[in-house]
């Protein structure tokens, strides 16, 4: 209390006291009296300060409450900061550390319907087409990292082996992962529209190869380069190959657009061959109609070109690849094509085709399983087109037409049926009458789920 508060209150105190009527004519106080009033006053004002003790003592404690439920509450807002930044499942630290574990499982199963006559194995089949587990995260200063290893049909082997470097538009990246080519193979096996990639991919030998690239990304365009060896299982040899990839991704309303190109030069060691061939669209059956057959090669020269438009439920896309072959076996270098057109349609509302940094992302149903909804519903048709006679080398022609129904349930479990219809000019294999030109059917089915 105030001395102000205290001299009132011992006043009314005394005038309590001592007052007599206004009428009175004399006041007589004794020495008693006296020595009991100041004692009631000293009485008084110690109660005074004691409860001013109390009183500031109960200031301090609300203040320290107060304190304390700010930094809670901050703390609980930074927290939901770092949850909402990091993905699902990413253990991530404020200096820098993160730690993401991925895997995938995709199991394949269906029909392959060859002619009888050309005595390939056919009917059912079926296949762990990929079994895979790994990590990838951040370290500090900007660096990062992907480790990822497949288990399928008990064989194990290093898919992704990346330390990457990122400042700015420019990242680097060291190590073993997919050279720059193609939007189809550059695209995860876990966001395709088919059960399989296209045919040339596989064909020309798009494998993750050791090396360094270097990524610039401003904006809607993105440039591509890397200078690599070879895969890690068929180290050490002298091969080596330089590949480039220029993208422009611009979104124009709701419309998301995508035109590249790449080029890539490949230097075989001395001695080197070549093989292109390729399965009936499927992987659960080792027959390849198609095969030039191995020969002597001393280089490889491809260029490609790519197109895709993603907008509401409706995306298309379109590839050409050409590889000429440096070889010594015929007079001229036979030049062999690859190439597809595909369109798709999501029959769900409010679905549509996922698209990031120069290839196809994930789709993400809009009224997922377990919210009420059905999930994403897409129906795809392609077209896939592979030749390999030129100059000399015959190895057969193949005209796929394929559809495909894909549900996807969820954002990480899909479930995927696909028909295809092969028409094959110049087969590896003929009739027993020794027709070369037939078609073989396939059905193929696949589960796939991811984390």
């Amino acid at each position: 209390m105030t001395r102000m508060i205290r001299l009132s209150v011992a006043a009314a105190a005394l005038s309590c006291t001592i007052a007599t009527p206004v009428f009175a004519q004399e006041v007589s106080v004794s020495a008693d009296e006296l020595a009991a009033m100041r004692a009631q006053l000293a009485a008084m004002n110690a109660r005074i300060d004691q409860l001013e003790s109390e009183l500031e003592a109960a200031k301090q404690v609300n203040e320290t409450q107060s304190t304390m439920i700010a930094a809670a509450a901050e703390s609980s807002a930074n927290a939901k900061v770092a949850s909402e930044a990091a993905p699902v499942g990413e253990l991530a630290k404020s200096d820098g550390w993160s730690f993401k574990p991925r895997g995938r499982l995709q199991y394949d199963a269906g029909f392959v319907v060859a002619p009888d006559s050309t005595g390939r194995e056919d009917g059912f089949g079926n296949d762990v087409r990929r079994a895979r587990l790994g990590a990838s995260g951040d370290l500090p200063g900007g660096f990062g990292y992907k480790f990822e290893v497949d288990f399928a049909n008990s064989d194990v082997a290093v898919t992704d082996a990346i330390i990457s470097y990122g400042t700015g538009d420019v990242e680097v990246s060291i190590g073993q992962f997919n050279n720059f080519q193609s939007l189809e193979e550059l695209t995860s096996s876990l966001h395709t529209s088919f059960i399989e990639r296209a045919a040339f991919t596989d064909a020309f030998g798009f494998v993750r190869r050791v090396g360094i690239g270097v990524e610039y990304a401003p904006g809607d365009v993105l440039l591509q380069a890397g200078v690599f060896s070879d895969n890690m299982d068929d180290l050490p040899n002298d091969s080596w190959s330089a590949d480039g990839r220029v993208v422009y991704m611009p979104k124009i309303g709701n419309t998301q657009l995508h035109l590249g190109a790449s080029a890539h030069y490949r230097e075989l060691e001395e001695g080197g061959t070549v093989r292109y061939r390729q399965r009936p669209l499927v992987a659960f059956t080792s027959e390849r109609f198609i095969n030039t057959d191995t020969f002597e090669a001393s280089s490889e020269t491809s260029y490609g070109l790519e197109g895709a438009m993603v907008s509401g439920p409706f995306h298309a896309a379109a590839e050409g690849y050409w590889r000429k072959v440096a070889t010594p076996v015929v007079p001229a270098d036979p030049t062999f094509f690859g190439g597809y057109v595909e369109i798709g349609y999501f029959l769900t509302q409010g679905d549509t085709r996922g698209y990031k940094g120069g290839t196809f992302d994930r789709t993400k149903p809009e009224n997922p399983v377990g919210e009420g909804g059905l999930g994403s519903l897409q129906i795809n048709a392609r077209y896939d087109r592979l030749d390999l006679t030129d100059a000399g080398i015959v190895g057969g022609s193949q005209d796929g037409y394929y559809l495909s129904l894909v549900w996807k349930p969820t954002d990480y479990v899909m479930l995927l049926a696909n028909y295809g219809k092969l028409d094959y000019s110049n087969a590896f294999y003929p009739t027993d009458s020794g027709d070369r030109s037939y078609s073989v059917d396939v059905i193929g089915l696949r589960g796939q789920v991811d984390f």
